[in-house]
């Protein structure tokens, strides 16, 4: 039987959010001129929203529509909706990346730490080329850390005697994500322009257990939903993590550095 899907927690998830916005700023600075005067961007997989905001501001006359589909996050997300201030507008609406389609041409799609949790994800790629304007841009950023010691102690914990049974096909492999040639490949024989790169970030963070708390707002989520019921249980399975995580990722006098690898796609529709 396939996991639930993860339940999510705004504002755990925002309790980092600004090493987490680093890579969207990042992924922006590398998408140039957009067809549309004015724009119409979407943003799938918003989040609650602080990210999206950003693209108003970036393109301030532009029709932004954030897409999630956790319930929590899109009514986390509303407080950023509504007119811009100059002329563009913001709004955010339930929709599920592994079946969306565009319904309207766009000249932005962008889907910032989101196509990890879409199983085949490559296969939308050309669903989403086709939707975008000519001369339109697919921007996409995915971490490219599960094989970093805070994601591969959180599976073998997850497949170890105690755990297995009950967390079976919770986690994510580290097959979740491609390798930036095979991104590169994809969206080249899809016929746009494309740039691809890959960024190590090294996150200090500060107070107790920093790491489990970064995880506990994203890769610790499915096990969190899959223990609910159990509250025991669950907190049993966070101390086992905790304690492999302090050994893993030991404080410094300034605090926890936290190595982080993303891979970005900036890929531009041919004007045909």
């Amino acid at each position: 039987m396939p996991a639930a899907a993860p339940t999510w927690d705004p504002a755990q998830y925002l309790r980092h959010a600004d090493h987490r916005a680093r890579p969207f700023t990042d992924l922006l600075a590398r998408v140039h001129d957009l067809p549309g005067d004015p724009p119409r961007i979407a943003d799938l997989g918003c989040g609650p929203g602080n990210v999206t905001a950003l693209l108003a501001d970036r393109w301030p006359t532009a029709r932004v529509t954030g897409y999630d589909n956790s319930p929590r996050m899109l009514e986390r997300a509303q407080q950023h909706a509504g007119p811009t201030p100059h002329g563009g507008h913001l709004d955010f609406a339930p929709a599920d990346a592994r079946t969306w389609t565009p319904d309207e041409p766009y000249d932005l799609l962008v889907t910032n730490a989101t196509l990890q949790w879409v199983p085949g994800h490559v296969e939308r790629f050309p669903d989403w080329i086709a939707g975008l304007a000519p001369g339109g841009t697919l921007a996409l950023q995915v971490p490219g850390n599960f094989d970093a010691p805070s994601h591969r102690l959180l599976r073998e914990l997850a497949h170890s005697r105690r755990w297995r049974d009950r967390l079976a096909g919770t986690l994510r492999h580290d097959d979740a994500v491609l390798t930036p040639e095979a991104y590169l490949a994809h969206l080249t024989d899809l016929g746009c322009t494309a740039d691809v790169w890959e960024t190590t970030y090294v996150h200090l963070l500060t107070g107790d257990d920093a790491v489990l708390d970064w995880v506990s707002g994203t890769a610790l989520r499915p096990v969190l939903t899959a223990l609910d019921d159990e509250p025991e249980a669950r907190d049993a399975f966070v101390e086992e993590y905790r304690t492999v995580l302090r050994a893993a990722y030991p404080a410094g006098a300034h605090g926890t550095p936290f190595p982080f690898r993303r891979v970005f796609a900036v890929a531009r529709k041919t004007n045909r």
